[in-house]
């Protein structure tokens, strides 16, 4: 009998020990909670788009707004033009293409086509970057590309999100040319534009890491990786500075909704870069084909 009456209470304190060395919990259900990780209670919430939100983005017109662009190029400024075109499209996930059918399983995404357009001495330069943003705004893009044009050749980036940050390059430069590899995922550079046409109190502050724009890292040959950041966000402004890199970008910013960008600066070493506002439009521009259309680019103050 004593026996049994020990052995009963070995049983009762292994249980105890298994029990409470056990990673999970119970609560008062009796359902098992996961052990909370730090990367999880830090996620940000899905953003629920309201109804103004939905008016001006859902409305089936892209809002396209030009800019005077006064950029530095071999040592010097060179006069052009900035266009900005958001848009919101159905995305695929896994292709990370834009949908050609709706589906439930698409992703509503935030689509940024920036472009640039300057002549330098006797050629022109053509620069095309476009961001595809999920509207939830709690995650990096899907997919972010680049592309340079210029008479000496052209020079193409692009980067998928899936388990890492997937690149591509291709390039008539032999050190950036035909490059495939992955980088360990951080904030986008590219990113933080769409970020802050939803909300820009969820751009992140303090110190950093932030991959620069795919724009920049190729005009200046520098590589793809993150770099230490200090990001401020004053009302209307939000600026970033490199370090590393000696470079500053800020930009500004309508401070009611829809937060239209109104300009931005950026230096670099002694480089420059100032864009200010022209025009905004709506407008379901890929409609719009024939010459009698042209009048829209009269209106943005395009050539």
């Amino acid at each position: 009998m004593k026996n049994l009456n020990a052995f009963k209470l070995i049983l009762s304190f292994l249980f105890l020990c298994t029990f409470f060395s056990c990673k999970n919990e119970k609560n008062i259900t009796g359902e098992i909670l996961e052990e909370i990780k730090p990367e999880t209670t830090s996620k940000a919430k899905a953003f629920k788009p309201n109804q103004n939100f939905k008016d001006y983005w859902y409305s089936g017109e892209a809002e396209i707004t030009s800019f005077k662009l006064l950029q530095s190029r071999y040592g010097e400024i060179r006069e052009g033009t900035a266009v900005l075109v958001y848009v919101t499209e159905p995305f695929l996930k896994d292709k990370q293409v834009k949908a050609d059918q709706n589906n439930a399983s698409n992703i509503s995404v935030l689509k940024l086509n920036a472009t640039k357009n300057f002549v330098t001495g006797v050629y022109p330069y053509s620069i095309m970057q476009s961001t595809f943003y999920p509207i939830a705004n709690n995650q990096h893009a899907i997919k972010v590309s680049s592309s340079v044009q210029e008479w000496c050749g052209q020079q193409y980036v692009q980067l998928n999100n899936r388990i890492n940050f997937e690149l591509k390059q291709h390039s008539y430069f032999e050190t950036t040319g035909d490059k495939f590899y992955n980088i360990d995922k951080a904030i986008l550079e590219n990113e933080l534009w769409t970020k802050l046409r939803i909300n820009p109190k969820s751009l992140p502050i303090g110190d950093i890491k932030v991959i620069p724009s795919l724009e920049f890292t190729t005009l200046n040959h520098k590589p793809i990786k993150a770099y230490n950041v200090i990001a401020k966000l004053e009302e209307n402004k939000y600026s970033l500075n490199f370090p590393e890199l000696n470079r500053n970008l800020s930009i500004t910013f309508n401070k009611n909704f829809p937060y239209e960008v109104i300009s931005w600066q950026e230096t670099f070493n002694e480089q420059s870069i100032k864009a200010t506002k022209l025009k905004t439009i709506k407008s379901a521009y890929w409609n719009k084909k024939t010459k009698k259309d042209s009048i829209l680019r009269k209106k943005l103050q395009l050539k």
